[in-house]
């Protein structure tokens, strides 16, 4: 009885153990779960107070630069660049020369210096994998992209804007790590501020969430569209308090009718085979850029051959602005073959001057360049075009041309489309011809490339 009696004793204690064990374990569960829960509250709280900061100063720092390339304007071609004069076209032609030759020289002397007597300050994309960019040496970048397009110099000036953004996303995380969020997240900030400081030059915050989405995280869920839309509305919203709200590129109201959308699948993907060689050209110059002494010769004498071809064409100069709104400002019916040559030089100059200005040693972006030479040629062919099927504004011609060539150079067809749309404040109808002309210009930049890519003689080893 004794044996039986310590044996029932046993297995009560065992099962009171066990319950005390699954007690203690389900505790620890909920636990787990209340941490977890409240950790994640505390990480939403943060990207929210993250997102609105980062918008306001990124719409700030881009207000700035905008700001800043309308003083260089002011102080060495005596102008100041607007949808209605985008251009130097009335700065006396030897100013203009003087201007782009100065120009050079100064930027040479800081990029030099910057590269070979300071920290490396890394690119956007190398930034939002981990890479730390250095305060004032991206300070002085940027503000020497504004200053080479401010005094005329052929490139986009579309960097300097999300440099600075993501300067800032990454300063902003390492503060807010000291405060519970995860690592994971600078991605994401990092991202979505380089996008929204974009936003904020050109007032886009379409064109600069899509950056960030389809360009630098190339990932597509709720958190990072939510996150990346906020922030470049809001910095679109400050940026426009600062430097204005008014159309990057000035058009008529005319609507858009059978006729452009014709156009676009006939015209879009010869632009999308010049924007593939257009994206070849450019990439051959950032893989080879100077970065050695040999900048301090070659980029004032790429900025001294600007300043002879901006002797008698002004367009070529700057970010493409004045270019694109050129070929924008034509019609059909005061157009013949001395305009369609005319747009074709100062086309292939703007696509040559922009490939030596990067080559030579200039950062920058293809941005505004794809747009100009894109519109110059999307001009051409409207004004081909209306020889035959008369009555298509030669303005809607040129905008298919600067979506197909933006959209096939820089890969990216949501963000041209929308960054085309968004600047130039375009009714949703235009969607329709334009969307057709980002695909195929993008589908043919494609087949040119793969064309390109087979008929490479053989490698020998």
């Amino acid at each position: 009885m004794k044996t039986h009696d310590h044996i029932d004793n046993t297995m009560q204690n065992a099962s009171h153990a066990q319950s005390q064990s699954q007690s203690h374990s389900g505790e620890s569960t909920i636990t787990d779960l209340g941490s977890k829960k409240s950790i994640s509250k505390q990480r939403t709280f943060i990207l929210i107070i993250s997102t609105l900061v980062l918008g306001i100063v990124a719409g700030v720092s881009s207000g700035l630069l905008s700001l800043l390339l309308k003083v260089v304007e002011n102080f060495f071609l005596g102008f100041v660049e607007s949808s209605s004069m985008p251009g130097a076209f009335n700065v006396n032609r030897w100013r203009r020369f003087i201007s782009l030759t100065i120009g050079g020289i100064i930027a040479a002397v800081i990029w030099w210096l910057l590269r070979n007597k300071a920290r490396h300050v890394p690119s956007v994309k190398k930034s939002v994998k981990g890479a730390q960019m250095p305060f004032w040496q991206t300070i002085v970048h940027v503000v020497t992209q504004i200053f080479l397009v401010g005094t005329g110099g052929s490139v986009g000036r579309e960097v300097a804007p999300r440099e600075a953004g993501a300067l800032f996303g990454g300063l902003w995380f390492q503060l807010m790590h000291r405060w519970g969020l995860p690592s994971e997240d600078r991605e994401l900030l990092v991202a979505a501020a380089a996008g929204a400081g974009f936003a904020g030059v050109y007032i886009s915050p379409l064109t600069g969430a899509l950056f960030s989405v389809e360009i630098l995280l190339k990932r597509v869920n709720a958190e990072t569209v939510a996150v990346s839309l906020a922030m470049s509305s809001i910095a679109s919203y400050v940026g426009g308090l600062i430097h204005g709200t008014d159309a990057y590129y000035a058009v008529p109201n005319s609507p858009f009718s059978w006729q452009i959308l014709a156009f676009s699948i006939v015209a879009s993907p010869l632009i999308g085979i010049a924007g593939g060689y257009f994206s070849r050209a450019s990439s051959w110059a950032e893989t080879k850029k100077t970065t050695g002494m040999h900048i301090l010769w070659q980029l004032p004498l790429v900025a001294l051959l600007t300043g002879v071809v901006a002797l008698w064409g002004p367009e070529v100069m700057g970010n493409g602005r004045a270019l694109a709104q050129t070929a924008m400002n034509y019609s059909a019916e005061n157009s013949g073959v001395t305009v369609v040559i005319a747009l074709a030089v100062l086309a292939c100059a703007k696509a040559l001057l922009t490939t030596f200005t990067l080559k030579a040693g200039a950062s920058g972006g293809t941005l505004t360049p794809s747009i100009g030479i894109g519109a110059a040629l999307g001009a051409i062919l409207g004004i081909a075009w209306n020889y035959w099927i008369p009555g298509t504004p030669l303005w809607q011609c040129a905008m298919v041309g600067a979506v197909a060539l933006l959209s096939a150079s820089q890969r990216a067809p949501l963000m041209a489309l929308m960054m085309v749309m968004e600047v130039s404040h375009l009714p949703i109808v235009a969607l329709g011809p334009l969307g057709m002309a980002t695909s195929l210009g993008v589908a043919t930049s494609n087949l040119a490339k793969t064309t390109a890519h087979h008929n490479k003689p053989p490698q020998s080893f």
